[in-house]
Parts: C-alpha cells; structure tokens; sequence
C-alpha cells in the first residue's frame, strides 16, 4: 500500500467518526461525515445531523471556504447529484473547485446510484471509489437494507445464560448480564429508530426502554388483545414516545386509557412482525430494534423481519426445562433445518460475550 492510499484510508476512517456523531437521528438518510485536506491537514469537515438539513459535504465546504480550491475531498457515500430537501453536493463540490473526490461507496439509491460520481468525473474532477468500502456498508447497512428491500433493517437483541436461558422458570430476569453488557445496549438503542417488546415482555417486566443518552427511538408494542397495564412505564410519553400495534377492535377501554396519556394506538389486522416493519418504514425508520421474548422474536424472524442476530451471553448457568429460551418454536425439526448465522463477530464485554451475525443474505 502506498503513501497516498494510507492517506486516504485515514482520512474515510475520519468521514465514518464524523458520520456516528449522528446515529440514530438521520431516517431516513444515511449516515454521512465529510472531510476536505489541504495540504496534508484538514481545512473543513462536517457530518449529516438529520433529514432536512444540509449533507455532510455542504458543511465541510462551509468550513473550508476557499481553502476547498484545489483541495482533496473525502465522503463515506456518493455524493447527491439529485434536488431533494436540499440541492445536489455535486454541484456545490463543482463550485468550490475541488480537485479530487474520494468516495467510501456507491450510494445504492436509484436517484443517485453513480451519477453523482460520474458529475465530478465530468467537471474534470479525480474521482477514487471503495475507500474503506466494507467499513462504509457496515456503517450504512441499514440505510442499504431500506433502499434495496423497501424495509427498515431488523435487529434481534437477546441476552441469555450459558445454558441459553433468558429468564428462570418463574419468569425473574433481572439480570442477565453484566452492567457493561447492559450499557451497551443502551448505545444500540441509541443508534436505531424503533424498539420494538411484545405485551409479555410489558407485563413481566415492565421496560422503560430508553437509551440513557440524547437519542432515545421510538418504543414500539405489540399486543393483539392489548391486555395490557395502564400503568407501564412505557406509558411515560413525556420521556419518549411510544406506539402501540394492536388488532382492529381490541379492548377499546384499554385504547382509550392509552390516548388519554399521549401513547400512539394503531390497529392492524392482521397484527404481524412483517405489517409492523411496513408501517414502521413508511414512518421513515431506518432500523429497528427486536427486543422481545421468545414467541415474538420466533415469529419476526419467521416474517423476515430480522436481519440481524446480537446474542449476548452471561457465563451464567440456570437450567430447568421449562425456563424460557430467546427463540421460540420455528417449525425446525433437523438440525441441517437450522438457520446459520453470516459474518459472524464475536467479543468480550465485561464478563459477558456478544455474537453478532446475520440471517441469510441480509444487506450489510
């Protein structure tokens, strides 16, 4: 690898800390960080914060004023050359007078998909592409998952016993894992747009469901016979919202309850993972978080409506044969039946251990 390739690998990994600073505000755009080089040293840099507001190049041209003639410029995604909610980066990378385009990857979006490359080639622009292109897709897998299937991207988080346990025979799960391992997931929720619990889970544990930081998504239930507390924390509308999918018709005095403390009520027959990620998309979600227990997650998987699998695991041991497990029944009756896990990662955090990995051939 050269000097100029080591530059530039630098200068995307730059791009990909700049676009995190907006993860789990953007749906339904991408995540996207910019830097302009001048020189060997930064002279603007910028990140996408939200739909609506200006795209990440647009804020580090901003920032570099003049010094963006004759600069170097470097974005994770292909720039725009369309007119949306704000005008095409191509043309405002044409104006300033950048010399070279480095691009993390193409942008899979029709309107977009090569033509913003092949306007700065046009312009007389140096265009490099797949800068740190597996990092770049990882970062936007859900972005990519949404354009290509027309679908938020599914997430199944679970924590469970060595044993595969999520719960003891009597229901008690507090706690699974480690406090290092629970704050981690608070950064997940963070980073999503929905979260998504069953009215079991409500029931026996009553979540709260926020991520303990500035972003906290959407808390999503799902109860066909909305048998559920008027009392929940969920319910707390004033911490974060919260919707809940039921059936047409369900237990109205309990539907009433739930408006009058400002929790969103939409009925959908039939109530499925799939009709509730077709909503959820129209609503401009990007990624959703599966918290839920066994039944429901079984069935989200079934729907097509998980993605991705984070397991963690507490070297913990609670055996008995009616404790519950984190997937119920799929129907599987060989082993050669299972579904097997892609990419799969695995780390350490605490005492715990995370498995991360996706179902068949999810985007990413």
């Amino acid at each position: 690898m050269n000097e100029r390739d080591t530059d530039d690998r630098a200068w995307m990994q730059r791009c990909l800390d700049l676009a995190r600073q907006a993860l789990g505000r953007t749906a339904p755009n991408p995540l996207v960080g910019s830097v302009i080089v001048q020189n060997g040293a930064i002279v603007g840099e910028g990140f996408h914060p939200a739909a609506g507001q200006p795209h990440a190049e647009v804020f580090a041209l901003r920032q570099a004023g003049e010094q963006a003639r004759g600069a170097t410029l470097y974005v994770n995604l292909e720039p725009c050359n369309h007119y949306g909610r704000t005008p095409p980066c191509s043309e405002a990378i044409v104006a300033a007078g950048i010399r070279r385009v480095v691009v993390g990857m193409v942008d899979p979006d029709p309107r977009v998909s090569g033509s913003g490359i092949a306007r700065l080639q046009q312009a007389g622009i140096e265009v490099t592409v797949g800068i740190e292109k597996a990092n770049c897709r990882t970062l936007n897998e859900a972005f990519i998952h949404r354009i290509l299937h027309h679908r938020p991207f599914g997430i199944l988080k679970y924590a469970m016993t060595l044993d595969g346990k999520i719960a003891t025979t009597t229901g008690h799960s507090a706690w699974v894992t480690s406090p290092a391992a629970r704050a981690e997931v608070h950064q997940l929720r963070a980073a999503c747009d929905a979260v998504i619990v069953g009215g079991n889970t409500v029931r026996r544990d009553n979540p709260l469901l926020t991520s303990r930081q500035d972003h906290t998504p959407l808390r999503v239930v799902m109860s066909r016979s909305l048998d559920l507390p008027i009392d929940a924390q969920l319910w707390q509308t004033n911490i974060a919202p919260t919707l809940v999918f039921t059936e047409a018709g369900a237990n109205p005095a309990v539907q009433k309850a739930l408006m009058q403390q400002n929790v969103e009520v939409i009925e959908l027959s039939p109530l499925t993972p799939s009709a509730v990620m077709t909503y959820l998309y129209d609503r401009g979600c990007l990624s959703v978080l599966w918290e839920c227990g066994g039944t429901l997650a079984a069935q989200a998987i079934a729907d097509g409506a998980v993605q991705k699998i984070l397991a963690f695991i507490a070297p913990k041991i609670i055996g008995g044969s009616s404790a519950p497990s984190p997937i119920g029944d799929l129907g599987l009756t060989t082993m050669t039946d299972a579904l097997i896990l892609e990419r799969v990662q695995w780390r350490s955090i605490g005492s715990d251990l995370l498995i991360e990995g996706y179902l068949g051939t999810a985007s990413g």
